[in-house]
């Protein structure tokens, strides 16, 4: 199975970089056609690796690719879930290669959705092309690939609901999470939650001039920025009544035991460019970002952002916003608590409104079933040492809705690194996680099949 993998290196890595210039933006629809296109491209693919059937599933929105190959009923069947659309590559300038021209240098792959997810789950596929080629796949496979995981997964939630016999299988496996680093493996056993919403706050009914107006009516700017910023109290704890009551604290022996993951505090920092960490009082870096929910504003505008000066009150103002949740919060309880208590704190003078856009629930895993521990072997093989299990930070929607619907757990086995900048420009993805993967894939199918016996 080596032997065909170092065989067919450059292959592998052409067609990802063929995949990596489709500009598969689901947020944007002027990138609808390319969004289409890209899973014609991953369908052609899956074919082509040896599936025995394949299709281009519509839906409301972008297309989802199913494809399978089943060879025997009895064996058991793994689903590999990922996604084919990518963020949003703005602010272009800030790229120092064009974001769909992918470039390697220095031993990465510089790209727009080159690690989140193109990169990751395209080692699937030339896992699944490697078993067929050598003969070795020892269980069913099915993929599920969507191109809307970046704006929340609504289709592929009415998919799921209405396909369940066809997504019928014994585990999920996902690769769109990080490992600790290129020489301590590690596996996510628990994703965040995410609810996210945009506010609007209005004060009066036409932009105004700052000298005539000012000082005499309310700014929607000023205003949107002391109400965020009450979010927040001097400890960097969330405000909204009870905003906590349903999360669970990690007892003293599992954060001790969370404490062990290897993390280099000045490195991270350095990493960053930043000369100091910042977050909820009490809790470490790590912690703040995996076990702690977060409220955080991820975009903010209103009135003129253009060239020179234009003195105006705007009459609008604008925040995106997203608050990510741990155990056992629900998202759609917290962004009902955010919108009675955002629009309460609201000042006379300015009308507010929240829209919500999308949310995902917490997941948490068990490293004592015989999935975790057929993952666990495989990463212990391929690198030579045993995984850490860790808590991611980001939130992968669907994960807790394929427990609730399908009734199956999750293996969230990623090759990404924390510092391969997804969702920021000069995003980027390395050569060696991504043959890495496609070496590790195999192994988790082998080790499965034979703890299934």
């Amino acid at each position: 199975m080596q032997g065909y993998i170092e065989q067919n290196k450059d292959k592998f890595l052409s067609e990802l970089l063929d995949l990596l210039r489709i500009p598969s933006v689901s947020a944007d629809t002027k990138f609808k056609d390319d969004v289409r296109r890209a899973a014609e491209f991953v369908a052609d693919k899956i074919k082509e690796a040896g599936a025995d059937f394949v299709e281009i599933c519509e839906t409301a929105g972008h297309p989802i690719v199913f494809g399978q190959k089943i060879l025997d009923k009895a064996l058991p069947t793994v689903l590999v879930y990922g996604h084919y659309d990518v963020q949003p590559a703005d602010p272009y300038e800030l790229w120092d290669s064009p974001p769909f021209e992918p470039v390697v240098k220095d031993g990465k792959i510089y790209a727009r959705g080159s690690c989140d997810d193109k990169g990751q789950f395209y080692m699937h596929i030339k896992a699944f092309e490697t078993m067929m080629a050598t003969n070795s796949l020892p269980c069913n496979i099915k993929f599920m690939i969507e191109g809307e995981e970046e704006i929340g997964s609504d289709n592929l939630g009415i998919f799921v609901k209405a396909n369940k016999e066809r997504l019928n299988a014994d585990v999920i496996l996902i690769s769109d999470t990080a490992i600790i680093a290129n020489d301590i493996p590690s596996i996510d056993v628990g994703l965040r939650g995410l609810s996210y919403l945009e506010v609007e706050v209005t004060g009066s009914n036409r932009d105004l001039h700052s000298g005539v107006y000012g000082g005499a009516v309310a700014n929607p700017i000023n205003v949107l920025s002391k109400m965020i910023a009450s979010l927040h109290d001097e400890n960097n704890h969330i405000t909204i009544p009870t905003f906590y009551d349903d999360v669970v604290d990690l007892t003293a022996e599992e954060r001790a035991a969370m404490a062990l993951t290897p993390f280099n505090l000045e490195a991270y920092k350095a990493d960053l460019g930043i000369d100091e960490v910042m977050g909820e009082t009490g809790y470490t870096t790590l912690e703040r970002a995996s076990i702690r929910p977060t409220l955080d504003v991820n975009g903010i505008w209103g009135g003129y952002i253009g060239e020179g000066a234009k003195t105006v009150l705007p009459s609008k103002a604008y925040a995106k916003i997203s608050m990510r949740l741990v155990p056992n919060q629900q998202s759609d309880k917290i962004t009902a608590l955010f919108t009675r208590y955002f629009e309460s704190i609201a000042p006379a003078g300015v009308q507010v409104k929240v829209r919500p856009h999308h949310g995902g629930e917490p997941y948490v895993t068990p490293t004592d079933s015989i999935e975790y521990r057929a993952a666990e072997k495989a990463m212990e093989e391929a690198f030579g040492k045993k995984p850490v299990p860790t808590r991611g930070g980001g939130s992968i929607p669907i994960v807790a809705l394929f427990e609730k619907e399908l009734g199956r757990k999750t293996i969230l086995m990623g090759f990404g690194l924390d510092t391969d900048a997804i969702h920021s420009p000069n995003e980027h993805y390395g050569l060696f996680n991504f043959y890495k993967g496609i070496e590790t894939i195999p192994l988790f199918f082998k080790y499965y099949a034979l703890a299934c016996q």
